[in-house]
């Protein structure tokens, strides 16, 4: 299901921020001002958010990964709701500094927590105290809250997907020094310029963050399931081909019959041959 103008306007999502509190580089997104508040152009919503989508849709039937980021209350849930729909990774906790710039260490702790579970399951933790097992387990804990989301991303992701740049402005720097592409719900408060694909729209509003996600992330699991038709006719092709490949065509077959009958014959007469008991020579008579 693709967003639309009036699914917008129900949401709320036209409603931007003070006058005062403006930035002007959103002048191109706001449609008008109505008692001290801006007026976001939701026309031009729909179509950002139809852009972003495809754009999305394209990665996602490629194979790579979209990291969503929504740390702040109104978001946290309709993030986690969302990423987990498509099996992408998200973050909705506080966003760790060096988190995409320094990614190695976090695969470290990533790992750590796998290192954790080991020890719970193969006996280990029946050899410590007690004080060691509670500190280990209060540690797994906070590694799960705070990196279990991001558990399946081996490697960088292929996009960032961010709902309020000015809350997650650390996730848009780290994004934008590692040239990794930027999408945003920006409300008329922040600076787009730093951003990709711009999706202008009210980022406090929880049904409006559901209403561009959901839009979004349809959008994705159509590329996904393109993909897995995709897969799946390389596999047939592939099989058809080497099927092809191992069985000769009739023509050749009837060929090779033919070629290989006389020799087969020949063979056979040779063999014969070589089984009949040679006539004995007669010996040369003794000189006298």
């Amino acid at each position: 299901m693709r967003t639309n103008f009036d699914q917008l306007l129900e949401a709320g999502a036209h409603f931007g921020h003070l006058k005062r509190k403006w930035n002007p580089a959103m002048a191109p997104y706001i449609y008008m001002e109505r008692n001290g508040i801006h007026i976001i152009d939701l026309n031009k919503t729909v179509l950002k958010v139809e852009e972003a989508a495809e754009s999305l849709k394209g990665i996602a039937r490629s194979g790579r990964k979209i990291l969503f980021v929504g740390t702040k209350k109104q978001a946290q849930e309709v993030v986690a709701a969302h990423a987990q729909e498509v099996g992408m990774p998200y973050i909705t906790e506080r966003w760790a500094g060096g988190m995409l710039t320094n990614f190695p260490t976090i695969r470290k702790a990533v790992k750590k927590m796998g290192q954790i579970d080991k020890m719970m399951t193969d006996g280990t933790f029946d050899n410590i105290s007690k004080r060691e097992k509670l500190q280990i387990t209060r540690q797994r804990e906070k590694l799960e809250k705070n990196l279990g989301s991001i558990a399946d991303l081996n490697r960088l992701p292929s996009a960032v997907f961010v709902v309020d740049v000015i809350k997650e402005h650390i996730a848009v720097a780290e994004a934008n020094r590692l040239g990794i592409p930027v999408y945003a719900i920006v409300d008329t408060n922040s600076n787009p310029n730093d951003i990709d694909f711009v999706i202008p729209a009210n980022d406090d509003a929880t049904k409006a963050i559901d209403v561009i996600l959901t839009a979004v992330c349809d959008a994705v699991k159509e590329g996904l399931e393109e993909r897995k038709v995709e897969k799946a006719d390389e596999a047939a092709a592939e099989a058809q081909n080497q099927a092809e490949t191992e069985a000769p065509a009739p023509k050749e077959r009837r060929q090779r019959i033919r070629k290989s009958a006389p020799k087969a014959e020949a063979e056979k007469v040779a063999e014969v041959k070589a089984e009949e008991p040679k006539a004995e020579e007669p010996k040369a008579e003794a000189a006298e």
